[in-house]
């Protein structure tokens, strides 16, 4: 049973014996490749391993207590002035504690005691009569008409709004949403009609979202990525474009390139993505050196001894690179400093990409002629303004929605599928801008009652 599996041994079995062995082996190569494969050296997101059976840390664990240490500065509310309070209770003693002796007069600095509480919530309810009159002259019926903004539905906009976001800012489902707005705002809800007030607050914000996803052809660089998730039984895909200023997220059920070519067909700057092929489309590339670092840590982690030298050699390069980067980023040196600096690690890496894609070895042969073929992908965050050398913003800008895909497992509608993408549009452009999303959509949706134009997203707006 320990006998090892030689070319040798192989040769003396009868061809179909052999062909049964070869394929049994590669099944096999595959799979303990697959059981190697973590968040660290390859493309699995952090949460697809357990919090519990991540690896031990390198550093040893500190002796100190967990919280606050001994002489740390005392860090406390502080006091909203006295004039800004609701209600000021005034506190003065009657008598003297020790001898009972009656007290007068007022202590002109009081020791301050400050209470925060909830104001009781309760729904404010508008009834608008509408009357309904004759004609004294032909008898024709006419009715009062309701004010400009008052909407048709039994919801305003701060409630359309604040719907909206419960379940997608704050991932609730629409029965726990529907259950709050009862529980604790009095606000009577079911499930079935949080649904006609997310499809409401998806045709307020529409107009905002196709003026974001029609300004992407404008930017002058975008970060891309992609994460699968459902419509129904459905697969689909969650697409994101980040820019500096916007965000734009796309339900589509493709992952191929046809979804570039409908959003961002023209476009001419540079692209920061992962090495997928849709991606190539694109034209100008900066390719990911995070995912790149992980592809040379599973080299380091395989136990093929010709990969594993390349890939610490290959490692060594690439953490000098983020360091220079580092320095960029936080202004301790110039662009200009960055590319002289970075001049003899380009050179280093190419070389040994080239080593690569000769050494004959089918672990690397593949991996190392593509990215030396496509060597210019790597290096546009020299060249080009504002383009970083990985996709991590793109990452960030999905973490919210991948979660919110675990938790609700997809959507069940087209529809559904508007307001997700509609939502998470607003959500994190707004983030980016600092604006308060909870005033844009209430705005949103009262321009849209009111049947005024919808406010734009758009940074120069």
């Amino acid at each position: 049973m320990s006998q090892e599996v030689t070319e040798e041994l192989i040769a003396r079995q009868p061809p179909e014996a052999q062909a049964i062995i070869r394929l049994l082996l590669a099944e096999i190569r595959e799979l303990k490749a697959k059981l190697g494969k973590t968040p660290e050296n390859s493309s699995l997101p952090p949460a697809s391993r357990h919090p519990h059976a991540k690896p031990p840390q390198k550093k040893s664990r500190s002796k100190r207590n967990r919280g606050g240490q001994p002489g740390h500065a005392k860090h406390e509310r502080a006091l909203v002035p006295t004039d800004q309070c609701d209600e000021i209770v005034s506190l003065a003693p009657a008598a003297c504690r020790r001898c009972g002796t009656a007290l007068s007069g007022v202590d002109g600095e009081p020791l301050r005691h400050q209470v925060w509480e909830l104001p009781e919530i309760k729904p404010h309810v508008t009834e608008y009569q509408r009357h309904r009159l004759g004609c004294p002259g032909c008898g024709e019926i006419t009715c009062g008409q309701l004010p400009d903004g008052v909407p048709t539905g039994q919801a305003g906009p701060r409630l359309i709004a604040f719907t909206a976001l419960l379940m997608a800012y704050f991932r609730q489902s629409k029965r726990r949403t529907a259950m709050f707005l009862e529980t604790i705002l009095g606000q009577p809800c079911s499930a079935a009609w949080t649904i006609k007030l997310q499809n409401r607050a998806t045709a307020a914000l529409r107009p905002a979202y196709d003026e974001l996803a029609a300004s992407l052809t404008q930017q002058s660089h975008l970060g891309a990525d992609e994460t699968p998730t459902k419509e129904a039984n459905v697969k689909s895909w969650l697409w994101t474009f980040v820019a500096a200023s916007l965000t734009v997220f796309a339900i589509r059920p493709t992952r191929a390139a046809t979804v570039l070519t409908e959003l961002l067909g023209g476009f001419t700057g540079v692209v920061t993505c992962d090495r997928a092929k849709m991606y190539w489309q694109c034209g100008r590339l900066q390719w990911c050196w995070a995912h790149l670092k992980r592809d040379f840590q599973a080299l380091i982690d395989s136990d093929d001894g010709q990969a594993k030298r390349l890939g610490h050699d290959l490692m060594r390069p690439t953490r000098a690179l983020f360091r220079q980067w580092s320095r960029c980023r936080d202004g301790t040196i110039t662009r200009g400093g960055l590319k002289r600096l970075m001049r003899p690690i380009r050179e280093e890496i190419e070389s040994l990409l080239l080593r690569g894609a000769f050494s004959g070895n089918p672990r690397l042969v593949g991996m190392c002629e593509e990215l030396y073929n496509h060597r210019q992908w790597l290096w546009a965050f020299l060249d080009a303004e504002g383009v970083e050398p990985t996709n991590n913003a793109s990452e960030r800008a999905l973490r919210h929605a991948v979660i919110w895909r675990k938790l609700s497992f997809g959507t069940q509608s087209t529809s559904g599928s508007r307001f997700v993408e509609t939502m998470l549009t607003v959500i994190e452009t707004c983030r980016q801008q600092n604006r308060n999303v909870f005033d844009f959509v209430t705005t949103a949706v009262a321009a849209h009652s009111a049947h005024h134009p919808t406010p734009s997203l758009l940074p120069e707006a």
